[in-house]
């Protein structure tokens, strides 16, 4: 069964819009980057179904998705976990993945946890 979809897509694309706009400056409303957020996580999880890898954005998100064996209890072995405004670069395609892990902006572990394959969303 695919993931449930709690952000209205139009609403997502335009939280995201508003992003692109000024993605370094901190005047974008938390509501507006939480949205941006659980959409593209959101979009991740319908683009690349499954349950092997939990994606995590705190404060705002948490998904699991990508095929593979599927996690049932515990701390997932495959996490990949980044802050809001990094993971929106990510997806927009403004940050590279190996850029962001190898700058330790995002924590990635297990051997399903390599999200270039599905990254950028756009």
């Amino acid at each position: 069964m695919p993931p449930r979809r709690r952000i209205d897509p139009a609403a997502g694309e335009e939280a995201l819009a508003v992003w692109r706009a000024a993605p370094e400056a901190s005047g974008v409303p938390r509501a507006t980057l939480a949205t941006a957020v659980r959409y593209t996580t959101e979009e991740l999880a319908a683009r690349a179904p499954g349950r092997s890898v939990e994606v995590r954005v705190p404060p705002f998100a948490a998904v699991q998705c990508v095929e593979g064996p599927r996690h049932t209890r515990g701390t997932p072995t495959n996490v990949v976990e980044t802050d809001p405004q990094t993971w929106l670069g990510l997806v927009t395609g403004r940050t590279g993945w190996a850029e962001a892990v190898a700058s330790g902006a995002v924590r990635a572990s297990g051997t399903r946890a390599d999200l270039t394959a599905y990254l950028p969303l756009a």
